[in-house]
Parts: structure tokens; sequence; C-alpha cells
């Protein structure tokens, strides 16, 4: 309801204005089909997407690893944690500037830049769960002589389940920003680099079209991919909850 309501309101004011700034949402529905129609929304979208993916993949894995590490060893956290805090802290403008400075403007920095953002904030949320393990399914693994495999597949991995969906929800949000500022400083495709050039001619009905194509992506893999995944994350705990 609310967001039919959005559009009529965009368009009356839109139709009071009557201002190329503030296109209409038809004008805006012109400009996707002809940027669907000509290949080039779904280009450059895709080039998008792939960077999102390689970042995002990299950066679970070692904020992971790290998160982890950190989590169950004292020691290792007191030495790293004032690193963590540092990067947690670190402007990701001033990060994407550096890699391009001392990479140049080519795809390894631009992922770079994203990963370096992305890890201390996996970290963080894994570290919380890597601390909170239960003790007694540890002793339980120890008592049946878990491999260290099984021990991560069959103890950690369920527990840690519920803190690896807050970082994969959390990442996302941040990483989809990231990469469009690291688009439009540096690189010469994908979502990011479209909304830089219409904002040099203040083609805003351009602009509208393809944010408005990037956010239907990401609700879109919201919806399909990680609702789902929430869902089953917290599902472990439902009979705990009924029983009480």
């Amino acid at each position: 309801m609310v967001l039919p309501l959005f559009v009529l309101f965009w368009a009356a004011i839109a139709w009071l204005i009557k201002s190329p700034l503030l296109p209409t949402p038809l004008d805006v529905l012109d400009t996707l089909m002809q940027e669907s129609a000509s290949g080039a929304l779904w280009h450059h979208l895709g080039v998008t997407l792939g960077r999102v993916v390689v970042a995002f993949a990299l950066a679970m894995l070692l904020g992971t690893g790290i998160g982890i590490v950190m989590g169950r060893s004292q020691t290792t956290n007191a030495l790293f944690d004032p690193l963590l805090v540092l990067l947690l802290n670190l402007p990701a403008l001033v990060t994407i500037i550096l890699m391009y400075v001392w990479f140049g403007l080519v795809e390894v920095a631009a992922v770079m830049a994203v990963v370096i953002n992305k890890v201390p904030n996996v970290a963080v949320t894994v570290r919380e769960g890597a601390r909170s393990l239960d003790h007694r399914l540890e002793e339980m693994a120890t008592v049946y002589e878990f491999t260290q495999w099984q021990r991560f597949r069959e103890v950690w991995v369920p527990q840690l389940f519920p803190y690896l969906m807050a970082a994969t929800r959390g990442g996302l949000a941040l990483i989809w920003k990231i990469v469009l500022v690291v688009e439009l400083l540096g690189r010469s495709s994908g979502v990011g680099f479209q909304l830089h050039m219409a904002f040099q001619v203040f083609d805003v009905a351009t602009i509208l079209a393809y944010s408005l194509a990037f956010i239907a992506v990401v609700q879109l893999i919201e919806l399909a991919i990680l609702q789902p995944l929430e869902r089953r994350s917290s599902r472990w705990r439902q009979p705990e909850a009924a029983h009480a």
C-alpha cells in the first residue's frame, strides 16, 4: 500500500514541478526499458553483481576464519583486537583511494578495497559466536573422539550459523554500497560507473532507473535467499521455545 502511494506522490510532485531534475515515474520506466532493451542495464548489473559475489565470498571466508581464531584464543584476540578496531573505524573511502593509489585502477584493487572494509565486520560478529560455543558440546565431541573436521561441522557450524547469517545480511548491505563507490571512483563498468556518467550530464532519469533496478535485484536476493536462510538459522531454537 505504501509503495503505490509513494509513486502517486512522486508523479504528482514531478507533474507540478515539471523539471528534468525530477522526472516522472513513466520517464524513469521508459529509460529503464531503453537501457534494458539495449543490453546496457544487464551488462552493468552483471558486472556489479560479479564484484559483489567475489568480494563477499572472500570477505566471509577471511572474516570467519579470523573471527573463529580470535574467539577461541584469548592471546590471539588480545594481539589483533587493536588492529580490528582500527579497520572497523577506517572510512571505506580512504581504503578505496589507497588501493587505487597503491595498485592502480585495476579490478584486483577494487575487490581488495571492498574485502578490507568487510572482513572486520564479519570477524567481530563471528568472534562473538565463537566465544559463546557450548563447552558441554565440546566435551561431548572430545569423549566421542571427533576429528577436527567433525568437530567443526557437527559442533561449531550449527552454533555459529545464526552469527554467520547476521554477518551475511549486514555484510551484503555494506558491500552493495562500497562496490558502487569503488565503481564510481575507478572502474569503467558497473552500476556505479553508470551513475557517475549520468551525474556528469545531470541525467536524473538514468540515475533513478539504474538505482531502482539495483534495488530490485537486492530485494530479490533478500526474499529468495537471505530470508529463507535466516528462518533456517533460527529453526533449532523453535523446539526449545515450544518446550518452554
